[in-house]
């Protein structure tokens, strides 16, 4: 299979194209960089997702295309300009992968979204069923997958929901453990918040699955079928250090370090991945604290 990756060079993107080309498949890596860092034996190619372009006849070439392309939610404190950025890079980048898609090649897209498309909503469990939330991200994501809809005309469009990726190197992993190495680790305020996370194998794992699996399609949540709680992630993390794990982060201290930005952190997603688990998916890391014994050990 030839593949068309966009946000190649992300945490997700560079272990996907990896584990793309140890499977066998062929890469192509889309990049606004001239020498993006990649994977040996993946083709770079310059361009932005976000434009048309000369990319979107190569697309037009491939078997599949990933769209994981997007700027990062947290680069930094979340301003007008910042949330602009945010919202069209995502939108963009997705109505012009489904361009190229709708006017032919790729017979599948699996196009990134995130659980952000929930909202905050307590306790309530949430699966692909659910209705998307209010507030700015949840916004954001229904108009993310909004815009990949024209390439459903001729192609399976599967709407990756991913919750927090947890990874060795990069991501928010590194940022949750320091605290705990310091001894000051703990939840945030009372932790009483869900946090649907994913280790990233069972993320570039159901990424895998998801292209040759023709019964997925439509929203696809990308997350661990145990989601827990803050604090039973933070005690599950400062278990995994062997450190204590009992001083919590005032809320109003995060607020006031990462201003908007701390809605998202803080949003309570009970998200369960309902149709993976029907479909036949199977997590490699299902539990929190295996996951973080594999990443942190």
């Amino acid at each position: 299979m030839h593949v068309l990756v966009t946000g190649a060079t992300g945490l997700v993107g560079r272990a996907l194209c990896a584990e793309l080309l140890r499977a066998g498949h062929r890469v192509t890596a889309l990049s606004r960089s001239a020498a993006p860092a990649l994977p040996a034996g993946a083709e770079p190619l310059r361009g932005d997702p976000a434009a048309a372009g000369p990319w979107q006849e190569v697309l037009r070439s491939c078997d599949a295309c990933v769209n994981l392309a997007g700027e990062p939610l947290a680069a930094g404190r979340w301003n007008a300009a910042r949330k602009r950025r945010i919202r069209d890079s995502r939108l963009l980048s997705a109505a012009r992968a489904a361009e190229a898609v709708a006017a032919g090649g790729p017979r599948v897209l699996v196009q990134g979204s995130a659980v952000g498309f929930y909202g905050d909503r307590g306790d309530e469990p949430l699966t692909e069923r659910s209705a998307a939330g209010e507030g700015f991200l949840a916004e954001t994501c229904a108009a993310w997958e909004a815009a990949a809809a024209p390439a459903a005309a001729r192609a399976r469009v599967v709407l990756l929901r991913t919750g927090i990726v947890l990874a060795r190197e990069g991501g928010a992993l590194p940022r949750m453990a320091l605290p705990f190495r310091l001894l000051a680790g703990g939840p945030i305020g009372d932790g009483a918040f869900w946090q649907p996370w994913i280790h990233l194998a069972d993320e570039v794992g159901m990424i895998l699955w998801a292209l040759g699996e023709e019964r997925a399609e439509g929203p696809l949540d990308a997350t661990a079928p145990a989601p827990l709680r803050n604090r039973e992630l933070a005690a599950a993390l400062g278990e995994a250090l062997h450190r204590p794990a009992f001083l919590p982060a005032p809320a109003l201290a995060v607020r006031l370090a990462l201003g908007e930005l701390a809605d998202a952190v803080t949003a309570s997603q009970r998200v369960l991945p309902e149709k993976a688990l029907a479909l036949g998916y199977r997590f490699r890391f299902p539990e929190a604290g295996p996951a973080l014994h594999d990443l942190l050990r």
